[in-house]
């Protein structure tokens, strides 16, 4: 058994900036412990091939119960080995608008709002351009708008215009709507994963150690403070000691799954499925959001040029009724036929077609992950409970409506066939077929958040400082701790969660 100062678990985006952040302080030994493999495959670099790396090596492969709203299942991409999903998503890199973050203040999170978490999301960006009041210049991530611009793109923006979005000179910044375009984590035409910017420069320094290919089972507790983790490689059983503090950066799944298996968390589940009850924590696994998704999709009207990056060159935020203080829907244009996969559309030619996606950017539902048995290697329970709150419905209807409307403007004509997702079938004034197509095409946006929630009522999970109520020595530092979605993808913002977290556990 070895001794360290810390332990991260997982090494994913968060854990990687925690692991290299961390680590500066060469008085400190870091252990920093994954599930995958150190080894990626070589698919991840290439920033067109994203959609593909689902059930990969890369990928944990979850699904959903059957949903209470619709009947189906939604499988669930996550990224596992070094990068985690940063090095299997959509490569998009932007936060959410101001406002999204400053909810979550005005819900319990103290501390939390958009300036206070500002510099922290500087601390993790190098941009070029930008205004740097907002924008950070020399840090670890290298991220810009595409640099060999997509035509369908160039055509995109300007239809946003023509239908009267206004145009948004740095939508990443999190202070503008309209749609724009939008930063990506790519460098010299390769992604750049947590784990390329941050930790695979550092795996020299002496004082880090990075175990892959290891499942963790438990915390160890003593006396109500966390002294280390129990993990299994190879068939054997390992016990790494800490003096400092555990630190959990195993994602809005993997953070809850491994406080319950430690029995911390909600005390009936936790006898249901036979775990000793150490600290009865309820919040522990609830409050879990996703974005939920749709598309619209247009069949070519004449040969759409592959691209060179991730298909997301550009994003739009608007909001459902002008009425509103903020947005609350994303669109966002790719050159690639992109829809659920029980809804292939029929295409003149295959692959040859155009999508506007679209999601509802704060949801009101609210799902849980639960254990399905107290074996660690058991596989969660995901009840993500889409469209549990009717309004979300309400929202993904009108933002089918601007999708339709973006798509159909005249500068995307030249590309535009016949739309063959939601297709004629749906009428605008047919709130029933709507209805049914949302249901039918919903996918995860893979946006997964809130499972160990910051706050100071008896749900949250942490506090301010990002400590585990009830155990001493025990942090969170990933997604899981959002008391609620960010109106963006949502990896821009798990940089600045765990560049903040870094910093308080060196204070």
């Amino acid at each position: 058994m070895k001794t360290f100062d810390f332990i991260v678990v997982g090494a994913g985006t968060a854990g990687c900036v925690l692991a290299s952040r961390l680590s500066e302080d060469t008085a400190s030994m870091v252990l920093l412990l994954e599930a995958g493999e150190g080894e990626m495959p070589e698919a991840v670099g290439d920033p067109r091939v994203w959609p593909a790396l689902q059930g990969t090596s890369a990928d944990w492969g979850g699904t959903s119960v059957p949903q209470a709203s619709t009947g189906g299942v939604v499988p669930w991409p996550r990224g596992r080995g070094l990068g985690g999903s940063s090095a299997i998503n959509g490569l998009v890199f932007v936060r959410g608008h101001r406002s999204s973050y400053d909810a979550w203040e005005a819900h319990g999170a103290k501390g939390w709002n958009f300036d206070e978490l500002l510099p922290f999301l500087k601390r993790s960006e190098d941009t070029r351009g930008r205004d740097p009041a907002l924008r950070g210049v020399g840090g670890p991530l290298r991220v810009g708008p595409a640099v060999s611009r997509h035509p369908v793109s160039e055509a995109a923006v300007a239809a946003a215009t023509e239908i009267g979005l206004s145009h948004a000179s740095d939508i990443s910044s999190g202070l503008e709507e309209g749609y724009g375009w939008v930063d990506q984590n790519i460098v010299d035409g390769r992604r750049q994963s947590a784990a390329d910017a941050y930790l695979r420069p550092v795996l020299d320094r002496p004082n880090l150690t990075v175990v892959t290919g290891v499942l963790a089972e438990r915390l160890v507790m003593d006396g109500g403070r966390a002294t280390g983790v129990v993990y299994s490689a190879g068939g054997q059983r390992h016990t790494a000691a800490c003096e400092g503090e555990v630190v959990l950066a195993a994602g809005t799944v993997g953070t809850p799954q491994l406080l319950m298996l430690s029995g911390v968390g909600p005390e009936e589940h936790l006898r249901d499925v036979g775990v000793p009850v150490l600290v009865d924590l309820p919040g522990v696994g609830a409050n879990l959001q996703d974005h939920p998704r749709s598309t619209v999709v247009y069949d070519a009207a004449r040969p759409i040029p592959p691209g060179v990056n991730s298909h997301a060159e550009t994003i739009g935020l608007v909001r459902s009724d002008p009425a509103l203080t903020a947005p609350d829907i994303q669109l966002q244009v790719m050159e690639i036929p992109y829809y659920a996969p029980a809804l292939p559309p029929r295409l003149s030619t295959p692959g040859q077609a155009f999508s506007v996606t679209f999601c509802a950017a704060t949801p009101r539902s609210r799902g849980t992950v639960r254990l399905t048995g107290a074996s660690p290697g058991s596989p969660p329970r995901l009840d993500p409970n889409y469209y549990g709150d009717p309004h979300d419905v309400e929202v993904m209807a009108a933002a089918l409506r601007w999708a339709r409307e973006l798509g159909r403007s005249a500068p995307l004509a030249p590309w535009r066939g016949a739309e063959v997702l939601p297709g004629p079938a749906v009428h605008e004034d047919d709130p029933r077929s709507i209805r049914d197509y949302l249901y039918k095409s919903l996918r995860t946006y893979s946006h997964q958040v809130g499972t160990c929630r910051i706050g100071a009522d008896d749900m949250a999970v942490v506090d301010a400082d990002l400590r585990v109520r009830g155990v001493e020595g025990l942090r969170v530092g990933d997604a899981s701790v959002m008391p609620s979605l960010v109106s963006a993808n949502t990896v821009a913002s798990v940089y600045g969660i765990a560049e903040r977290a870094a910093d308080l556990i060196l204070q």
